[in-house]
């Protein structure tokens, strides 16, 4: 979700002192900017009721000064000229309704390499221009699909919500309103910024119209790198690069910085859909809490496979941003079979997940009933609409995955669950304190558990043996509810290599001593942080270490010391990890250190790899085909060799990029290996 959703005193206090040292004078926030006052909430607070139908704008408001966009088309057009055109994902004379279309355009954007180890997508848009996924927030790429989409094409939208007053603000085509007018100074979009929509296409695309302003423009709340167009580029230069109406633009950032995960789970603007019914560009969301974060997921890809199942593939952004990673279908189905998607149980608080606005969600289209504008359904959708008050549907709906997306091997299920937890943990390396990072890594390793014990008969000390890393024990879950810790937000990449240069610092006077001693978890203490800020300050990094702050509601301040959450797993000093894992570097095919210890690469993706030091993985090809490995440059250099039947080698690629690809004839083989002995995890596919 916006990180504006969640910091509202951090932002308010923190403008202050960042606009009277900022030389640029730029905003330091939008309620800066904009006289805002604080954050939206959702409308009405989810599964208490259903908005279907309610009335927004009345249409015939005169916002010609406000308006991003004029409303030319009508989501459920078929036949009208501008319905009739070929389009960027469909033929001419479709018949297909603009809702449709989007989810066409969702499910054809390419597959395409990101700037870190996974792949992203390409976005096209309706002037051929075609650019990498920008880097997002999960919540911001759902809201920014569907904006884009609305603009583009002259389509009413509008999302909605309330300011802390309780007055209701319409985020929309007719700019950002009240049912009174103008809400606080947000722009006049139609009077401060160009719409050049009207060019000849040729013309835009030979000499691109650009607007300074918005290519200057941060997305507000952490870090805003769109390193897919240029070094030090901004969402803003991105959104000039796909806007021919600037005032679209604009708009999107404006909205970005106050609309997040808790407006989606709102069904003033979503409303909940039958599992079968699941296309491109509808919106999963995990919600384990009432209030605060949870995590945003758009469906990409739906294909049928067969006996009445479905393959269903998701993207995602993340904090920090990032580009929407693209999930395979058994990584994805975790996500859809989860409780915390609106299913059955309870969180902590004991709140129902079923009632906290989680699960399968499909946009509410903007129409004109009765003479107001109306987010209400597409008729076709009536059958599979699910009102947020009908708890019962809503939380069936993960077990109902569960039959829908059909059977998956324990392989690809190991590989899927062993990928969850480098992403975790890699999550965990920007933001260390990062509870919910914690939790969503352990809930995959107490699935790996299961399934292992089940399909090979390990326990749960086996896996761990395998699989943990020492990171894993630094960064033990704890009690949300009573760890203070869990509130922090604003921990950096410099704070986590403080803390796990503290607990290398323990492991190597543990064993000059001779012993086994586990790390000390980071966590508040008797002292709080003391011994980290401490170390910080004695190996000269005293000013990369930021004290605790409370950077989202905390009712646990005030507690003596944090709870660690009992561990399903096997104690520290019973397996004894290292840096890459406690079977020196092991993953779901090791040992694979020569040609003859090589298993078989069956085709498609496999995640969850991992090179360390002095480690070499091998892999036969038995039909030959493609290899390609992706992995984070700024982790560590991989590089990969192909051989034939014989043993001779036929390729290598040693690239600075984060992908290396060779072809393999019939019978070979690959090597991955580390430049000069770097390490890191790595994705390897064959196709």
């Amino acid at each position: 979700m916006s990180i504006r959703r969640l910091l509202p005193a951090l932002v308010l206090s923190s403008a202050v002192a960042a606009a009277a040292c900022d030389p640029g004078g730029e905003p330091a926030s939008p309620d800066e900017e904009f006289g805002m006052d604080g954050p939206v909430s959702p409308l009405p607070p989810p599964g208490k009721a259903d908005s279907f139908e309610r009335r927004g704008l009345w249409v015939n408001t005169d916002t010609r000064r406000t308006q991003v966009w004029t409303a030319r088309n009508r989501w459920e057009d078929t036949d009208t000229p501008a319905a009739r055109k070929a389009g960027i994902a469909w033929p001419a004379n479709s018949g297909l309704t603009w809702d449709e279309k989007y989810a066409l355009w969702i499910d054809s954007m390419q597959r395409t390499a990101g700037t870190s180890y996974y792949d992203t997508f390409i976005l096209t848009t309706p002037w051929g221009k075609q650019l990498p996924a920008p880097a997002l927030e999960c919540a911001e790429a759902s809201i920014f699909l569907r904006i884009t989409f609305a603009a583009w094409y002259e389509l009413p939208f509008f999302m909605e919500a309330v300011d802390r007053h309780g007055n209701r603000i319409f985020f929309g085509h007719n700019g950002v309103r009240t049912a009174a007018g103008r809400y606080a100074n947000t722009p006049e979009f139609a009077v401060r910024y160009r719409d050049y929509s009207d060019m000849d296409v040729d013309d835009a695309l030979a000499d691109w119209p650009h607007d300074d302003s918005l290519r200057r423009r941060k997305l507000w709340g952490g870090t805003d790198e769109q390193d897919m167009l240029r070094d030090g580029a901004t969402f803003g230069e991105y959104l000039d690069e796909i806007h021919l109406n600037k005032r679209a633009g604009h708009f999107t950032m404006l909205a970005l910085g106050y609309l997040g995960s808790v407006n989606l789970a709102d069904s003033a603007n979503t409303y909940n859909i039958v599992p079968d019914a699941v296309r491109p560009g509808d919106t999963l969301l995990e919600r384990w809490q009432r209030h605060g974060i949870g995590h945003t997921l758009v469906v990409k890809q739906v294909t049928p496979i067969g006996e009445g199942n479905l393959d269903v593939t998701v993207v995602s952004g993340s904090m920090p941003r990032r580009q929407p990673k693209w999930e395979s279908g058994v990584a994805s189905k975790r996500y859809f079979t989860d409780p915390r998607t609106g299913g059955r149980g309870t969180n902590y608080e004991g709140d129902e997940y079923a009632k906290l606005g989680g699960g399968l969600k499909r946009w509410r289209v903007t129409k004109n009933v009765g003479g107001y504008w109306t987010n209400t359904f597409m008729r076709g959708d009536e059958a599979h609409w699910i009102n947020s008050t009908d708890t019962e549907r809503i939380a069936a709906r993960p077990e109902q995955f569960e039959r829908l997306l059909g059977e998956v091997s324990p392989e690809d299920q190991r590989d899927a669950l062993l990928a969850l937890i480098e992403d975790r943990r890699a999550h965990l390396r920007n933001y260390p304190a990062s509870c919910a990072a914690r939790e969503a890594r352990e809930g995959a390793f107490r699935e790996l558990y299961d399934l292992a014990a089940r399909e090979w008969g390990m326990t749960a000390a086996d896996v761990d043996a395998r699989y943990r890393t020492l990171d894993d024990y630094v960064f033990a879950e704890l009690e949300y509810t009573r760890s203070k810790t869990c509130c922090w937000n604003s921990t950096t990449p410099a704070m986590y290599e403080i803390v796990m240069d503290y607990a290398r610092a323990e492991q190597a006077e543990a064993e000059a001593e001779g012993v086994c001693r586990a790390p000390t978890p980071f966590m508040s203490h008797a002292d709080g942080y003391e011994r980290w800020r401490d170390f910080a300050e004695q190996t000269g990094r005293g000013a990369a270490w930021r004290p605790w702050s409370e950077d989202e509601s905390c009712p646990q301040r005030d507690v003596a010391a944090d709870t660690l959450r009992p561990a399903d797993g096997a104690d520290f000093c019973a397996v004894s990890p290292g840096e890459g894992g406690a079977d020196d570097c092991a993953d779901a095919y090791e040992p694979n250190p020569s040609a003859d210890e090589a298993p078989v690469l069956e085709p498609g993706a496999h995640d969850g790899l991992r090179i360390c030091d002095g480690d070499r993985d091998w892999f036969r090809i038995p039909n030959g085909g493609t290899v390609r490995i992706s992995f984070s440059h700024a982790e560590g250099d991989l590089d990969l060799k192909a051989y034939d039947a014989g043993g001779r080698q036929v390729a290598v690629s040693q690239s600075v990029s984060d992908v290396e690809e060779v072809a393999v004839p019939a019978g070979g083989a690959v090597e991955v290996y580390g430049y000069n002995g770097a390490t890191a995890a790595y994705r390897i596919e064959l196709r």
